[in-house]
């Protein structure tokens, strides 16, 4: 069998390998990005814009424009995504039901229409007879994500009539998905903890508190710190949506555009959102910046972090990829909105647990990170959401497994709001890949091949 596998191997890196030139001469986009880094357009949505770079001609470039780097910027539906999170902050208000609201309507809510949108989703959170045994179902998942995955998908059998693409009729899925999804999460970690010998602990939500409290709670078993889950309910609402053209929404759009189901729509992203290069990068982050912990003997020694980095970007270091998890994006440049709000939130509770000296390391691996790259690529980068929100999850008490299901339940409003509006737009998406050559070739009998 390895004999095999290993000849299979060999021909697949040499078949499936394409050189440069061959990008270069058919213009072939890979991974939709155009020569200079900016994203194919194949879509139009209102649900989000992301702001990264702006450009300008530069009829020298070989794209006739040059890509001018600029301060990030997040819109949900025409609102900056710093300004929704400050104001709730300000006012000690739980905003991330209202921004459901603002993602799945356009609108931001009245306070009637938020009272009765807020008593719909507590409604709805609570799982029936069936749904709980499902996700007592999962016994060998002590992956968070793949037990994510497989409830969600098996939800279907909840519903009499789970293929329906009727928008109103999605919509009270979405709904339901949205509100079922924090608690989910919570029980699937729960019965995991049970499974490994802990005792049962199934807390259901309590109607007065927010899907931030009530999270904190099903996952703790007691009242969360006001402050903390405040902090939690704008994590939330800065993972519920990144435009449309980030992997895993266009993930839900694709499988969306075919016609399938709502739960293997959203079962989709979720299975996007597990890659280590998506959703799952903060917890490389983790993992990264424990190696550095172990590594750097001095962590305010810019000469010993640059060393423990450059044996990262090497692939002597860490998981061994090369890559520095939490640095860069594929728009922002300058910054991202999310990553600057994130690093504050990570300073107040490192001060508020007494952990300001692990802040600060962090703070200089994103100083030191970002000069090693510009000086070994010459590109501009920036730290982003995933660098910092598990620093903050951490000192919240949350485990490190649930980091990346907590940015699915979050991104499972944006997640709606695109099926939505891609049922609506109703085409399938349908790209174009091609041959790197047009050879045809004659079959040849098996007794006279080599």
């Amino acid at each position: 069998m390895e004999e095999i596998l290993s000849k299979v191997r060999r021909l697949q890196l040499m078949r499936d390998q394409i050189s440069p030139e061959i990008i270069r001469e058919k213009d072939i986009k890979l991974g939709l990005r155009n020569p200079d880094g900016t994203g194919v357009i194949v879509g139009i949505t209102t649900k989000g814009r992301v702001i990264g770079y702006e450009t300008e001609a530069a009829p020298e470039e070989p794209t006739g424009k040059r890509v001018i780097p600029v301060e990030g910027r997040l819109y949900y539906c025409g609102y900056d995504i710093s300004q929704l999170v400050e104001r709730n902050l300000e006012a000690g208000r739980f905003g991330f039901e209202e921004v459901i609201y603002l993602l799945l309507t356009g609108e931001l809510p009245g306070e009637a229409d938020l009272e009765k949108f807020t008593s719909e989703l507590h409604k709805r959170a609570q799982l029936s007879t069936l749904e709980r045994r499902i996700i007592m179902g999962e016994v060998e998942n002590y992956n968070q994500m793949y037990a994510l995955h497989s409830v969600i998908s098996h939800l279907s059998r909840c519903d009499s009539n789970p293929d329906t693409v009727d928008v109103f009729e999605v919509s009270k899925r979405c709904v339901d998905l949205i509100a079922k999804a924090p608690v989910i999460v919570a029980h699937n970690y729960n019965v995991c903890k049970f499974r490994k010998g802990e005792d049962m602990a199934f807390v259901r939500p309590k109607e007065n508190l927010s899907i931030a409290e009530n999270f904190l709670f099903m996952l703790h078993g007691d009242m969360p710190d006001r402050e903390d889950a405040q902090i939690f309910d704008a994590c939330l609402t800065m993972h519920a949506e990144h435009g449309g053209g980030n992997n895993s929404t266009f993930t839900v759009r694709t499988v969306s555009s075919s016609g399938a189901n709502t739960y293997m729509a959203i079962a989709a992203g979720i299975a996007s959102l597990s890659g280590q290069f998506h959703g799952g990068a903060n917890e490389s982050v983790m993992y990264m910046m424990a190696q550095c912990q172990k590594v750097v003997k001095d962590w305010y020694s810019d000469k010993d972090i640059r060393k423990f980095l450059e044996d990262v970007l090497d692939g002597k270091a860490a998981d061994g990829s090369g890559k520095i998890y939490g640095l860069g994006h594929a728009v922002y440049t300058l910054s991202d909105p999310r990553a600057i709000i994130l690093k504050r939130f990570a300073k107040r509770l490192a001060e508020k647990h007494n952990q300001i000296e692990l802040y600060n390391l962090f703070e200089k691996v994103e100083e030191v990170g970002k000069q090693l790259v510009y000086e070994r690529k010459g590109n501009v980068v920036c730290v982003n959401v995933d660098f910092y929100s598990g620093l903050v999850y951490k000192f919240l008490g949350i485990p490190e497994s649930l980091f990346t299901p907590i940015f699915a339940m979050a991104r499972i409003v944006g997640w709606s709001a695109h099926r939505l509006e891609q049922i609506i737009q109703g085409k399938i998406i349908r790209p174009a890949y091609i041959s790197p050559d047009y050879e045809i070739k004659e079959y040849v009998d098996l007794k006279e091949r080599n």
